[in-house]
């Protein structure tokens, strides 16, 4: 039988996506990143919604509630009033993972001396991992280069479908038995 296939949603948050004056470039992006990625079934969806606490929180309770096994949330993550994504997240999670954040930072202050103004985070609500992401789809490939090996082996631990990945592109991590 084959296994089931993981669920992961991909939500942008852009008020200039959702009112359709800007494409959303990172949803594609990520989905392309996991696509390329991992190699066990997996579906995809994406959604739009506009910056602000409540309207991310609603979104990300719905996801989670509706069955996803990994939320990538990609904008709304840096210091402007209206990006609120981690207190969105904050609100709706069980509890933190705060390594994530601390490595996906690390990895895009190689690249960018702003990383710092990154708020990038990641969480657990059920079964349901979440992992905020920059919008840019350059660095969402770098946080997620960063942090993905992980991603498999946190999965497993939260009850959550398993994902497989091609260890050429991330060589993920999984504790031996025994």
């Amino acid at each position: 039988m084959p296994p089931e296939a993981a669920q992961i949603a991909v939500l942008t948050v852009s008020d200039r996506a959702a009112r359709g004056e800007y494409a959303d470039l990172g949803g594609p992006a990520a989905e392309e990143w996991l696509r390329a990625t991992i190699i066990s079934p997996v579906t995809v969806i994406r959604q739009i919604v506009p910056d602000g606490r409540e309207a991310v929180a609603d979104a990300l309770r719905a996801l989670a509630d509706g069955g996803a096994d990994i939320v990538l949330v990609t904008g709304g993550t840096g210091p402007a009033p209206r990006d609120r994504t981690p207190e969105a997240l904050a609100d709706v999670i069980d509890f933190d993972l705060p390594g994530f954040g601390e490595e996906m930072r690390r990895g895009s202050l190689a690249e960018v001396p702003t990383a710092i103004l990154s708020r990038q985070s990641a969480g657990v609500r059920g079964r349901t991992l979440f992992i905020t992401l920059p919008g840019k789809p350059a660095a969402i490939a770098t946080c997620l280069n960063a942090v993905f090996a992980a991603v498999p082996y946190c999965l497993d631990l939260i009850g959550a479908a398993s994902i497989e990945t091609d260890s050429a592109r991330c060589k993920a991590f999984r504790p031996k038995a025994g």
